[in-house]
């Protein structure tokens, strides 16, 4: 699918809402990557979506970098944000200008946008309906994203093979003793990444030793210590290729262990293998994470985090696999997320299996291939 074929989705979706200008903005302190999305643009900048007074849709880009926009974006215009001296309303002013929008249309903002700035659209614009709102177009694009196309299933088929790679080559080092510490860890991942034609880390690494392992998040994410010694170590680690960031996670057990460890990574496994097996077309994603959380519940134990995510051009997105009754996600065909079961304990470090799964319509294809490594 082109950049002009997701527009053109959003396209009808204002015409049947009525909305006459939409604005996404991706700046330092509001980053929306749905830019990317649509265009392509790979840096910071606003996009508007909108109609002419002849009812024809153009896209307008206003990239803080032109020279990047002019190599990476497709828009059917674009100007340099210079050129509204960097500022969100004065670009908003001339959208509606350039696009022509009669009095009275409704114009929408993003919904992350402050109450007080808000009040300046609605100050400014007058004349106009302004939408700041939840369940608005940038809702709409949420769900578009969740669902891949086949251009992003291929950017993941060859993003997977590069993790998948990496994974057996961190296997071997960290097997042969090369790579004994968080650190080195981390720096190896990407600088290795990058060799293979990635942009980087999709997030920042996070490695944990034995000592470090009982925390969901480590803190601070690496450190010099040692990695891969008797015990729990945690690596979780994406890489982004293509905009698209990959997400998995491994646990590194040496021996000796205890009684309470070898159970931890028992029913980490086991849990990671209920919720695979429960992936499937129209399944309600609430309802895998609430049977995992019963199956650590009936053996008194309790993960505190959500079962999964969908990854993109974020590393988390869009569809949720929490056990929360605001989660109303079902899966569907072309959805790409992780499970991620996982336990910790303060005395004994912590155990986490993660893995990007993509639904399809034949069935569940699991693309990384992370594990719990004993070495």
């Amino acid at each position: 699918m082109s950049y002009e074929d997701r527009r053109n989705k959003l396209y009808q979706w204002m015409a049947e809402e009525r909305v006459g200008l939409a604005m996404f903005e991706h700046t330092e302190a509001r980053q929306d990557p749905s830019i990317r999305w649509m265009t392509g643009h790979p840096g910071d900048g606003l996009l508007f979506l909108g109609f002419d007074p002849q009812g024809k849709s153009h896209s307008l880009l206003v990239p803080w970098d032109i020279n990047i926009a002019l190599i990476y974006a497709e828009a059917d215009s674009v100007i340099p944000y210079t050129e509204f001296e960097r500022q969100p309303l004065k670009a908003f002013q001339g959208a509606i200008a350039y696009f022509k929008i009669p009095f009275g249309s409704k114009v929408e903002i993003p919904p992350v946008t402050p109450y007080p700035l808000f009040l300046h659209y609605v100050e400014a614009f007058i004349d106009f309906e302004v939408l700041c709102r939840n369940g608005g177009i940038h809702r709409e694009v949420e769900v578009l994203r969740a669902v891949k196309d086949p251009k992003e299933i291929g950017i993941y088929r060859n993003l997977s093979a590069i993790t998948n790679e990496l994974i057996d080559v961190l296997e071997e080092q960290i097997r042969s003793g090369e790579l004994n510490t968080e650190g080195a860890v981390a720096l190896f991942i990407e600088a290795e990444c990058r060799k293979r034609g990635c942009e980087g880390m999709g997030f920042e690494t996070l490695a944990a030793g034995p000592q470090r392992s009982f925390g969901i998040h480590p803190f601070p994410a690496y450190t010099g210590g040692d990695f891969a010694t008797p015990g729990l170590s945690i690596l979780d680690f994406g890489l982004k290729y293509g905009g698209y960031t990959s997400d998995v996670t491994l646990t590194f057990v040496r021996a000796p262990l205890s009684r309470t460890q070898e159970r931890l990574l028992t029913l980490t496994e086991r849990a990671y293998r209920l919720a695979l097996a429960m992936v499937g077309e129209g399944t309600a994603a609430k309802t895998i994470a609430a049977a995992v959380d019963a199956f650590f519940g009936n053996a008194k134990k309790s993960m505190p985090h959500a079962l999964g995510h969908g990854i993109g051009l974020e590393a988390h997105e869009s569809p949720s696999l929490r056990n929360r009754a605001d989660n109303d996600w079902v899966l569907k065909p072309g959805m790409i997320f992780t499970l991620e079961p996982g336990l910790y304990d303060p005395a004994h470090g912590g155990c986490r299996l993660e893995n990007d799964i993509l639904l399809t319509e034949a069935g569940t294809e699991v693309l990384t291939n992370a594990r719990i490594i004993r070495l």
